[in-house]
């Protein structure tokens, strides 16, 4: 069965939750996940650099609405005072702050932020007491287990960031090196949730509503954070809540693939205007089509699409030719 979680002072309904992903997580994706089930979704990380320093630009990241909340808004960077004045400017348009120390990206970890963090835990305990100081919010950290395979580090960096009030702790457990390549050990979430007072949220592999039952089972996590198996599928939260309560996941409809797809265009259009949407919606609308008969055609179409309309035609063609 799917439980509340309790973040700091924050409850929420389930324990499923949408996990930030740069570029990918905007309002309209957020919305869609939560009409599906999640309880919590993310913004992409938002630099802190940009949001002190560029101001205007950056703060299009936390745009939200009434039907976006609660929302969690995840903060990067390396800096200790400027981390915790992004903590206190985006504090107003969210309801948890998270900070990323797991991205793996080079531009990201180049900068000393990230993954990059792991190596130095002596920074990430001054961030997450700078922070903490700087906020009211419930604040969690994102990690994974280390720079390198071989190495156990996200149990160190968990037991200082409870140490310094982190309220929950996600681990996606596999190292810098391993980018997002080969399988996830779930083992190191159980490790880490035998370890801390606080919660501990599991990612990582997370594709069917199989795989969410049973990394809760056999790690003992408090909660989950889906990420990529959520692209294309905001579906796998409805699917997975059901599977949970002991009823049969009833995955969506082609008519169903063909509204969502749509709407999704429609809402980016609506938030970004529409030259900005058909380009981002270019990867949305191949993930929707994943696993449809004739994907592979469609793939190639929509990406030398130039228009709302004439997305919205291809996907009308593409799902009509696939209805019972």
């Amino acid at each position: 069965m799917t439980n509340s979680l309790t973040i700091g002072a924050l409850t929420l309904k389930n324990n499923l939750l949408l996990a930030p992903m740069a570029g990918i997580t905007n309002l309209p994706m957020r919305l869609l996940a939560r009409e599906c089930g999640a309880s919590l979704t993310f913004t992409e990380m938002v630099s802190v650099a940009g949001l002190v320093r560029e101001g205007k630009k950056t703060f299009e990241l936390v745009r939200g609405c009434p039907a976006d909340r609660p929302l969690g808004i995840q903060i990067f960077g390396d800096d200790p005072v400027l981390l915790a004045e992004g903590a206190r400017l985006v504090e107003p348009y969210g309801d948890l702050i998270d900070i990323n120390m797991g991205c793996p990206v080079r531009k990201v970890v180049g900068s000393g932020a990230g993954s990059a963090l792991l190596r130095d835990p002596a920074k990430v305990a001054a961030i997450v007491r700078q922070v903490r100081r700087a906020t009211s919010l419930p604040l969690t950290i994102k990690i994974r287990t280390g720079w390198t395979a071989d190495e156990d580090t996200c149990e160190e960096i968990g037991r200082i960031a409870e140490a310094e009030g982190c309220d929950a702790v996600t681990l996606h457990p596999r190292s810098r090196s391993q980018m997002f390549e080969g399988k996830a050990d779930w083992s190191r979430i159980a490790r880490l949730k035998e370890l801390l007072r606080i919660p501990v949220l599991g990612s990582g592999d997370l594709f069917r509503a199989a795989d969410v039952a049973e990394m809760l089972a056999s790690t003992g996590c408090d909660g989950v954070m889906i990420a990529r198996g959520g692209l294309g599928n905001p579906w796998l939260f409805r699917e997975t809540l059901d599977l949970l309560a002991g009823r049969a996941p009833e995955p969506p409809t082609i008519v169903e693939r063909h509204k969502t797809a749509l709407r999704h265009l429609d809402l980016f259009v609506e938030l970004a205007g529409e030259r900005v949407a058909v380009r981002e919606m270019r990867k949305h609308l191949c993930w929707y089509a994943h696993g449809v008969p004739g994907a592979a055609h469609f793939r190639a179409l929509v990406n030398g699409l130039a228009t709302r309309d004439e997305m919205a035609g291809a996907l009308a063609a593409f799902f009509g030719l696939n209805q019972p």
